[in-house]
């Protein structure tokens, strides 16, 4: 095992953590019109739960609204049952052919609620960082047992991860900032 695999390894990892979490913030919503906020809920279709981007069309023709048109007519209950069981706080209001999800404008103790949602990602995000840089720690210690790294090269190594998990945390934590900033304009 060389130094700069396993450093490549694990920035690999801390990178996925890091579009996870991006992700995740896209779930929050933010007062504006934005698919990603339904496209992942899944509805009941044909005794199948499916993704709801996997069977209607999802689009914000306006900042404040989103336009779901279901490809199959006979899905747009459906569809309207799981935006209702999702939680998202949005009343469907379905015309016959599409649902329209108008998105109201976020009161400031509901803002302060999705901060806090925002900021338990951020912590899970950072659990995971840290779970990866103690299995990165172990790998490099155990190549040392085994004679691939000597007593110097392991103490660059696990420095060498450690500020790698540093700046990750650096940039989970510019994440937030940015979220929250977002979150809290009116």
């Amino acid at each position: 095992m060389d130094p700069a695999n396993l450093l490549d390894e694990l920035e690999e990892h801390m990178m996925k953590t890091e579009e996870a979490l991006v992700n995740s913030f896209h779930t929050i919503r933010t007062g504006k019109a934005s698919p990603s906020l339904v496209e992942n809920i899944m509805v009941e279709y044909y005794g199948t739960p499916t993704r709801l981007k996997e069977l209607a069309g999802i689009n914000a023709p306006e900042p404040r609204l989103l336009v779901i048109q279901p490809w199959d007519k006979s899905a747009l209950s459906a569809v309207e049952k799981a935006i209702l069981a999702s939680n998202i706080g949005i009343t469907p209001m379905n015309d016959g052919t599409h649902i329209k999800l108008p998105i109201p404008e976020l009161s400031q103790d509901r803002r302060a609620t999705l901060a806090k949602q925002a900021k338990g990602f951020v912590e899970e995000a950072k659990v995971a960082l840290r779970n990866i840089r103690r299995d990165g720690n172990e790998a490099a210690k155990k190549a040392q047992k085994d004679g691939v790294f000597t007593e110097d090269e392991l103490k660059k190594i696990l420095d060498d991860i450690q500020k790698l998990t540093d700046r990750y945390i650096a940039t989970l934590d510019k994440e937030l900032a940015a979220k929250e900033k977002e979150l809290m304009t009116v």
